[in-house]
């Protein structure tokens, strides 16, 4: 599932933050001429090549509906608390065809500021490192129309 997120509180787009290895790797090979092999060391290098930003999205791993699992990485990653009645499917289609043809459902999520109830960030115990990122409109406009964008 992925959500987008829309706060009314203050007119901004909700994404998240994160770092992706395989999109590190490629950024690394392509942009410094490097090549991956194992062992190799980069840490000299800058990781924000990795840094991706995303709809709030996640797999539905836990036996949950698209609703409540969108309900859960809504509060995970973005530390809102929404209920599923809040939410408008979008619609649904096939992602990551290449490698496993899962479908997807796509929401939108409206929230205001009083439904934040924590910082978001992911879970831990799953190895997320997010960080929520806000956008008005007009930076989305931007962003959008940017030669290359570290999103998916």
């Amino acid at each position: 599932v992925a959500i987008l997120i829309y706060n009314t509180t203050r007119d901004v787009f909700v994404f998240v933050e994160q770092f992706r290895p395989a999109v590190y790797v490629d950024r690394m090979c392509r942009e410094k001429s490097l090549t991956a092999e194992s062992g190799d060391s980069w840490s000299e290098n800058d990781g924000k090549l990795g840094l991706t930003l995303e709809l709030c999205a996640g797999i539905m791993d836990k036996n949950m509906s698209p609703e409540d699992t969108a309900v859960a990485e809504v509060f995970e990653e973005c530390g809102y608390k929404i209920s599923s009645d809040k939410l408008e499917k979008i619609t649904s289609f096939l992602a990551s065809v290449g490698t496993s043809g899962g479908q997807m459902t796509l929401f939108f999520a409206a929230v205001t500021d009083a439904m934040k109830v924590n910082e978001g960030g992911g879970l831990e115990s799953e190895g997320e490192m997010i960080n929520v990122k806000e956008m008005s409109v007009d930076e989305v406009r931007k962003y959008m129309k940017s030669p290359s964008i570290n999103s998916p």
